[in-house]
């Protein structure tokens, strides 16, 4: 998760890249085609980036077991006020890679 969140602030195209296999799979919400892959996820990433700066992030790993990991977190823009919580569903590789990762996240009303 630090990793993870120092690439969303650097938006650095290899340090995103770093954090996933090279047959990751990213589903930016649930149900929809993922992006799938190590280039298209880098691509997709930096096309829909946030600006360094712009958010805080808290989180908390809620479970984990094996390979699999789920974090709950709440993400604060500063730029329009906008509050989104998340739950992310995070698999990893033996070398801490993600080879797929789902995301949920709703706006607070």
């Amino acid at each position: 998760m630090e990793r993870y969140r120092a690439v969303w602030e650097s938006n650095d195209p290899a340090e995103v890249g770093a954090l996933f296999t090279d047959d990751a799979l990213y589903h930016d919400s649930p149900g929809q085609a993922p992006w799938t892959g190590r280039d298209a996820i880098v691509k997709e990433w930096i096309d829909r980036k946030d600006e360094p700066g712009e958010t805080t992030f808290e989180y908390d790993v809620i479970a984990s077991e094996g390979d699999l990991g789920l974090v709950r977190g709440v993400t604060h823009y500063l730029t329009n006020g906008n509050v989104y919580d998340n739950l992310w569903e995070i698999v990893l590789d033996g070398e801490d890679r993600c080879s797929r990762f789902t995301e949920w996240w709703m706006l607070r009303r």
